[in-house]
This record gives structure tokens, sequence and C-alpha cells, in this order.
């Protein structure tokens, strides 16, 4: 298995995905951008990553698709809240159905 090298910067790791990707990766950057203007880039955990007072967001392109990763406290409260959403949006396609 060949060894991932690091890249150095967000540009270096968008140029190494394929063109239909970057194309992806770049709206996502630019949409972290105008919602966090102060924020600065940098390659934390192997992926692109945006910072202001701390780690603010990674996002990674992967073969078969692109993960966004907000590092978040609570995670349990997290999953609780996901549980709630998707029960909720069940039972209103179950009522759809009938």
């Amino acid at each position: 298995m060949a060894r991932r090298t690091t890249p150095n910067s967000i540009d270096e790791y968008i140029a190494k995905c394929p063109p239909e990707v970057q194309e992806i990766l770049e709206k996502i950057r630019d949409t972290i951008r105008r919602a966090a203007p102060g924020a600065h880039e940098a390659i934390s955990y192997q992926m692109p990553t945006f910072k202001l007072d701390g780690n603010l967001v990674h996002f990674a392109a992967f073969k078969k698709h692109i993960g966004f990763y907000p590092p978040v406290k609570g995670d349990a409260r997290l999953v609780k809240v996901r549980v709630k959403q998707n029960s909720a949006r069940a039972a209103v396609k179950k009522k759809k159905r009938r």
C-alpha cells in the first residue's frame, strides 16, 4: 500500500483530485470562506481545514464521496437530535403512503 503524503495547502490538496471533484471542493471552500471570513486555511488530519480560534471545519474527498466534518463536542446530544429528526421525517413519509 502506497504512503499518502500530506499536502502542504488546500490548493495542493484540491489539485491532486480529479477535475470534477476539484470543482465541488472549490465550492465547499468558497462557501466556508463566505460563512467565516476571518478563518484561515490549514491542513489538519491530512484534510483541508478552516481554523478560527481552533478547528472550525474539515472536508475531504474520497473515492466515492466527499466528507464534511465539523468538530462537534457533545456528540451524544447530536446523535439524539438526528434520531428525532429522522424519526419525524419517517413518520411524515409513512402518513403520505396511507
